[in-house]
């Protein structure tokens, strides 16, 4: 059982997250690659010395931001799964899950998805935050072949050594194939595409529903994977 936190852990742990909500009111007003621990100071009145305290550099807090992002999406994902359905209604569910998410924080899934912050390289603690919503994809089509029901259309063969063996092992239980784990990747990539060309404007005058042909590219991504989809 762990212990009580105390007052002093409480009210650190309180101006944590007002900061890191701070900071992501700066990610909507000047983007990733203009924040600034001075800046997110300023606007909650404390002193620039004090929030070294919290974040060492700007780019811990950076790290924080994209951990923080990919596990809501990752949540997202997850409860987007309702593991009692059928295998196609539990993808649709999550990719539907993940849209609604980056509607919604649109500024956090650039961050995660758009263009790399110059001087930034994310340290290994953002691995397994980042591979959440992947798994939850992958859980589906374990789950679907376990029972039978994961069939693999015709399509060209993912060539030897394009993609690391070791990702085959990241479920256990999955057994999966090279060739699964290389259209999951596929498929993955595909709908994370078309979504951030909808957030960034690139299907107006194109898309007449955007709702719509996001299903449409979630649904062939689906099938690609070999997931039963009506």
């Amino acid at each position: 059982m762990s212990a009580p936190r105390t007052a002093r852990q409480r009210a650190r742990d309180e101006l944590t997250r007002e900061i890191l909500a701070a900071a992501r009111r700066q990610l909507a007003e000047v983007g990733a690659s203009a924040l600034s621990l001075r800046a997110v100071a300023r606007e909650l009145e404390m002193a620039s010395s004090a929030i070294y305290r919290y974040f060492s550099s700007r780019d811990e807090l950076l790290t924080a931001l994209i951990i923080e992002s990919y596990n809501e999406l990752g949540v997202a994902a997850e409860r987007g799964d309702d593991p009692g359905a059928e295998p196609g209604e539990r993808w649709m569910g999550t990719w539907r899950a993940v849209r609604r998410w980056a509607l919604d924080n649109r500024h956090e899934f650039a961050l995660l998805y758009g263009t790399p912050v110059p001087g930034y390289a994310a340290p290994e603690d953002t691995i397994g935050p980042a591979g959440r919503m992947a798994l939850c994809l992958a859980r589906i089509i374990t789950d679907a072949k376990a029972a039978g029901l994961l069939s693999l259309p015709d399509a060209p063969a993912c060539p030897p050594g394009a993609i690391e063996e070791e990702l085959t092992r990241l479920i256990p239980e999955a057994e999966s194939t090279v060739e699964e784990v290389a259209r999951l990747i596929q498929a993955w990539n595909r709908v994370i595409g078309v979504l951030s060309f909808e957030l960034h404007g690139h299907f107006n005058n194109v898309t007449a529903d955007s709702g719509a042909f996001f299903d449409y590219t979630a649904r062939t991504a689906g099938a690609y994977v070999g997931l039963p989809l009506d």
